[in-house]
């Protein structure tokens, strides 16, 4: 891997944003009742769900993209075979209950943001997903409860380093396949390889007005290859 042409700089959750939303809802174009859930969780959760967003600091400032390198975490994780626009839905009421005291210590989990949806191959149309939550900084596998649903797994992630970009707009299919598209081909440019996993990150509520929603495309850097 070579990181060239870039402003070295050293930050803590350095992009400029407003507060995120400290989890996702259910998708808003899947009918009218889970818009309605969404927006009864905004209304009881929200003032004693915000928390931090995950941790990271900034290694270097590209034109396109950053370079971070993330702070190991556990990620609370539900494996879809759905296609991209379903599954969030699809995963968020296992991964919901799992924080919301459906744990085998019956424990309230607080939630950081933002919730991700994963694959870990090159192209966005495939149906399989890992949709995840981010465990509060400083949590450990051993010392969070066991998941009463089977479908949630726990997750230990090392430091990885990543680029990452950012953009507004609801993340659908589309939308998400340019930016990821785009991303890969900045970094091919700057000498960067990448691994296959693609990581889209959501930060807002989906009844927030589509064109405000914040969205972070981040890769994992493919450390085998310089």
């Amino acid at each position: 891997m070579i990181l060239t042409n870039a402003s070295p700089v050293v930050a803590i959750n350095a992009v400029a944003q407003e507060e995120p939303w400290p989890y996702h809802s259910l998708d808003c174009d899947d009918g009218p009742n889970k818009l309605a859930n969404a927006l009864y969780f905004s209304i009881s959760e929200y003032p004693k769900n915000m928390t931090k967003r995950q941790e990271f600091r900034v290694l270097e400032t590209h034109k396109d993209f950053e370079v971070r390198e993330y702070e190991p975490c556990v990620i609370a994780e539900v494996k879809v075979s759905a296609k991209y626009s379903t599954a969030s839905s699809s995963a968020f009421g296992s991964l919901f209950r799992y924080i919301s005291k459906g744990n085998a210590a019956g424990q309230k989990i607080a939630m950081t943001a933002p919730v991700i949806a994963t694959q870990r191959e090159t192209k966005i149309n495939s149906d399989e997903w890992y949709v995840s939550f981010v465990m509060p900084s400083g949590s450990t596998f051993g010392h969070l409860p066991h998941p009463n649903d089977p479908q949630v797994i726990l997750r230990e992630l090392d430091t990885e380093t990543c680029i990452a970009t950012s953009f507004r707009g609801t993340a659908t299919a589309e939308l998400s396949q340019k930016k990821v598209s785009e991303l890969r081909a900045a970094a091919a440019k700057s000498n960067i390889a990448l691994s296959d996993e693609t990581r889209i990150c959501r930060f807002d509520p989906p009844f927030k007005p589509g064109f405000l929603q914040y969205n972070e495309i981040v890769i994992p850097v493919f450390l085998g290859e310089k």
